[in-house]
């Protein structure tokens, strides 16, 4: 029975020299911080400093080295401690309570910010600013499931779902009213993952548009004798006007214009007329290649192309018959009627073939390069043409996406030309959004039939 008491006094004397030392270590540590020496934290556990770089003993992350400003502001925050950041003295930025997340408990998670600096939690996802710095302003919570619902302050909606943050920076003029028959769409990470959605950004980009067509080289015997005809009645409207006689005068000067609209009617422009009229005789090279290999090209050029084509342009004529060889030409001139059969119009270009290559009706694949400037342009896969408007879907962030109605130009090496409907630096659901356009319309359809039933009572 003696030895019993001597044990329990020997184990009180050893945890009294555990405790002194604690405290002694505690101490020590209070006054290397502040000495100003406690300069490296864990980010993951701020609460523990040290004078020198090494690991955090509890999760084994590299010690991170503290501004010079902030060695006194290492304070940890009392649990369920409510402090803004904008409150703090130093760099550290505790995160207010997450009821999202942790039902109602703070946040676990300590960021650490730079004045000024704005950063994201990662495991709250919430927004904290350093001293000096603004953080981003939300507007209002809301689920996107219920068309107009808002609520001030985070927690579940009336369904049970978690409510999402509407930032002030989100609601720019790009953000309208969602197209009639869609309504925004809600999709967990899990879903997004299962339906493979990749997005990319709205951005601005050189477009180029190249228009391919097939041509044949000229052998129009019709523009050769009237090119014959009108040089003829210029000669003759000169020696009349040499003459001197009225009636002579007028008549030739008759033939002149009537040759020159028929001239205008099978596709050629007053600049080329004009050209002619200082031509020895009709251009043989729309019956046979002459003897410096010019040639005459004819391209049929689509109507909803033909804002593109100009006079003057470069074509480039690819020879199938002889791999590899290509040439170019320049456009002359453009049809002013269109064929009402195929809807096009032709283009009349000069080639240059030394090698004496093409031969008269020969086929060719001509391609005319247009350059479309820098414009803003999304992947022509975001878009949905319903015949009647062009949608997208615009990532919101927190899993909600947006419909937006665009007007889009041109189309060309796999972007559309965007006029209006979103800005840049969004981003637009590339792939899966053919499943986010059914749930979207099927979710607008209901919507739209509730509010037509409560109309109706």
């Amino acid at each position: 029975m003696s030895r019993l008491p001597r044990a329990v006094l020997i184990t009180a004397v050893v945890l009294a020299a555990i405790a002194a030392g604690a405290v002694v270590v505690r101490m020590r540590s209070a006054s290397f911080q502040a000495a100003g020496h406690a300069a490296y934290y864990c980010p993951m556990h701020p609460t523990y400093t040290s004078d020198r770089p090494g690991d955090c003993p509890i999760c084994n992350m590299k010690m991170v080295k503290r501004p010079a400003d902030a060695t006194t502001a290492a304070r940890p925050a009392e649990p369920g401690s409510h402090r803004d950041a904008s409150e703090q003295a130093g760099s550290i930025c505790y995160l207010h309570n997450c009821p999202k997340l942790h039902e109602g408990r703070p946040c676990p998670m300590t960021v650490v910010a730079k004045p000024g600096e704005v950063v994201t939690c990662p495991v709250c996802g919430r927004h904290v600013a350093g001293p000096g710095g603004s953080l981003r302003k939300v507007l209002y919570w809301t689920d996107p499931m219920i068309p107009g619902f808002k609520a001030d302050q985070p927690g579940t909606s009336p369904m049970g779902m978690d409510l999402v943050p509407v930032y002030a920076e989100d609601a720019g003029p790009a953000a309208g009213p969602a197209p009639e028959g869609y309504a925004p769409v809600l999709l967990t990470p899990q879903k997004q993952q299962l339906i493979g959605v990749k997005t990319a950004a709205v951005a601005r980009r050189v477009m180029t548009k190249t228009i391919r067509t097939v041509g044949r080289i000229a052998y129009d015997p019709e523009l050769y004798q009237t090119e014959a005809e009108y040089l003829q009645s210029l000669k003759t409207l000169e020696q009349a006007a040499a003459g001197g006689a009225t009636a002579r005068i007028d008549e030739a000067q008759r033939l002149v214009d009537s040759s020159r609209m028929k001239l205008r009617l099978m596709g050629l422009s007053d600049e080329l007329i004009e050209e002619m009229a200082g031509w020895g005789g009709p251009d043989k090279s729309l019956l046979l290649s002459d003897a410096s290999g010019r040639v005459w090209l004819y391209a049929p050029i689509y109507e909803f192309e033909l804002p593109l084509v100009t006079v003057g342009q470069t074509v480039k004529a690819e020879i199938p018959t002889a791999s590899g060889k290509a040439l170019e030409g320049i456009i002359r001139s453009i049809d002013s009627v269109l064929d009402p059969a195929t809807r096009s119009a032709r283009v009349r270009a000069v080639l240059t073939d030394p090698e004496k290559l093409l031969k008269p009706e020969m086929y060719v694949n001509a391609s005319i390069v247009v350059t479309l400037g820098d414009v803003l342009a999304v992947p022509e896969e975001a878009v949905f043409d319903t015949g009647t408007k062009r949608v997208l879907f615009v990532e919101k962030g927190q899993g909600l996406f947006e419909p937006r109605d665009i007007v889009a130009g041109l189309k060309a090496d796999g972007y559309y030309e965007v006029h209006s409907g979103v800005a840049e630096g969004e981003r637009v659901v590339t792939s899966g959004n053919f499943l986010i356009d059914s749930e979207s319309r099927l979710k607008g359809a209901l919507e739209s039939a509730a509010g037509a039933h409560q109309h109706g009572q």
